[in-house]
């Protein structure tokens, strides 16, 4: 079993360019090539680059994940009317729920804060 690992690998290809500043990069961080890794990719921003046009399938994604957690929401409110105390689901089971969500609207909302630049310019009313 020494060839079987817990977590999955995660692989892509890069130029010898760009290895060559990763590597400095971690060199000067001192930190582990794999603890890099999952800090970049999970704390550094994220830079949308593109028009509004591309952007507008992730503001139509956005809008449909708001929806599909209104009626989430609804519908998981109505079970627990209808439900007793015994039928609900386990804190472990809700935890786990409220874990994968707060991780995609995390990552939605820093998809969406890297292509503010996008609208930012744009001067709407309000009144």
């Amino acid at each position: 079993m020494s060839n079987q690992h817990k977590h999955p690998t995660i692989s892509f290809r890069i130029s010898d360019a760009e290895r060559k500043q990763i590597e400095a990069r971690i060199l000067a961080s001192g930190m582990m090539k794999k603890d890099y890794f999952v800090r970049s990719c999970i704390y550094n921003r994220i830079c949308v680059v593109g028009k509004k046009e591309t952007i507008y399938p992730l503001v139509q994604t956005v809008n449909a994940l708001y929806l599909q957690l209104l009626d989430m929401q609804k519908a998981f409110t109505e079970y627990c009317e209808h439900q007793t105390l015994n039928n609900l689901p386990t804190s472990d089971e809700i935890q786990e729920l409220q874990t994968y969500y707060n991780n995609m609207l995390t990552a939605i909302i820093d998809l969406l804060d890297g292509a503010k630049y996008l609208w930012e310019g744009e001067h709407h009313e309000t009144k």
